[in-house]
């Protein structure tokens, strides 16, 4: 399969072109989403594991076959939809990666009956003897893996409690199917250079290959060590132990992941296309229809050295304006201003002139929108139009 290849498109635009969709709209780059997509690939095959994609990103059977090694999978989800929507489109191979509420076990079970290899996460004795029980109850083993929590991010056993790790590898072996360790090194979206990340994928590595050392020191099973985020992924230099990795929004990429180093502006394969509806000269302001309700709320730089407001401001063909962010949001209106403390003008625009707005989470912007508007670098026309699903 090669994945550099964009197919010739099955759902076409009703118009076909830029100028002609009805905005505010999703645009993606299918020229620099292939880019992404090898340039990850390329680096994991060098270290020799495999690519497990997060496709909470994208939502769409469109992208991930373009991400997945085989139309079966492996695949990650973050929601239960994701998986029922992916599994009716073929795809086998799944890890649900958000821990387990016990409530929702009836609707792993009824995924797993239709042959869907689907693996919950637990970080509690609780979830495993949850798992236990649908498991005796369903006839099957559920396959579940245990996380790890490598830097005090979010979730996860913590390497160093032994005791718990192990109660819980007990209970998942003799009740259900353990499959395995993961984590997820959150503190990587922190940024803080080269060196920064890779002692953060170091970290992120020896926390799960030691778990699993432990689990199979107890006579339990651990065939999946699982490691995963954007950032690691793309400045580990060892992953001895590790099984496969997982990372999701590098498909895209966004304004967050510039911001640390991860990429380039010119990597970001996102847009919403916007159109200049106002002005307010004296403010120094450009109005457009491109609110937050097309952006997102999400201000994930505001904390990093170049603060993006809701968004950087491109024109009609991708290109970013210098220092023209959207400064301001409200429902339904952006408000596209030089960024503060830059000399940089604002670029002439016309009522009815369009601009093309990179965001600053793309899993965020993206989940505002219905469908994929696809063209290539550089041009206007709209190759097609991939759906994309929302919910849990």
């Amino acid at each position: 399969m090669n994945l550099a290849t964009f197919d010739p498109p099955t759902r076409l635009a009703a118009t076909t072109t830029l100028e002609g969709l009805e905005t505010p709209c999703l645009v993606l780059d299918a020229d620099r989403m292939d880019r992404n997509i090898a340039r990850l690939r390329n680096r994991l095959d060098g270290l020799g594991v495999s690519l497990r994609p997060h496709l909470k990103t994208a939502k769409s059977i469109d992208v991930a076959r373009r991400v997945m090694s085989a139309p079966e999978g492996p695949a990650t989800v973050s929601t239960l939809k994701e998986a029922e929507q992916f599994a009716t489109d073929g795809v086998r191979d799944m890890i649900y990666a958000v821990g387990i509420a016990p409530e929702k076990l009836a609707r792993i079970v009824e995924l797993r009956a239709k042959g869907v290899d689907l693996v919950v996460v637990v970080d509690a004795v609780e979830q495993a003897e949850a798992v236990a029980a649908a498991s005796r109850n369903a006839g099957m083993r559920i396959p579940a893996m245990i996380e790890i929590d490598c830097d005090g991010h979010r979730s996860g056993v913590v390497p160093i409690n032994h005791a718990q790790l192990l109660e819980i590898g007990k209970v998942l072996a003799a009740g259900a199917e353990l499959r395995g360790v993961l984590t997820h090194a959150g503190d990587s979206y922190k940024g803080g250079g080269d060196e920064a990340q890779q002692h953060y994928a170091e970290a992120e590595r020896l926390a799960v290959v030691g778990a699993a050392q432990l689990l199979r020191g107890a006579g339990l099973p651990c065939p999946v060590v699982s490691v995963g985020s954007t950032p690691t992924a793309h400045h580990a230099k060892d992953l001895t132990g590790v099984t496969e990795v997982r990372a999701g929004v590098f498909v895209f990429f966004d304004l967050v992941m510039a911001g640390i180093g991860i990429c380039q502006v010119d990597d970001i394969a996102l847009s919403v296309l916007a159109t200049v509806i106002g002005h307010q000269r004296e403010k120094g302001w450009i109005i457009t229809d491109g609110g937050w309700m097309s952006l997102s709320r999400d201000r994930g730089t505001g904390k990093q050295a170049v603060d993006q407001g809701y968004g950087l401001v491109c024109d009609i063909d991708g290109s970013a304006y210098e220092d023209i962010i959207v400064a301001d949001a409200n429902q339904e209106h952006g408000i596209i201003a030089v960024r503060p403390d830059s000399d940089a003008r604002l670029p002439v625009l016309a009522i009815g002139d369009r601009v093309r707005i990179l965001p600053n989470h793309a899993c965020a912007t993206a989940a505002q929108h219905a469908v994929y508007h696809v063209v290539r670098s550089g041009s206007h026309a709209v190759e097609a139009c991939w759906p994309r699903f929302g919910g849990w």
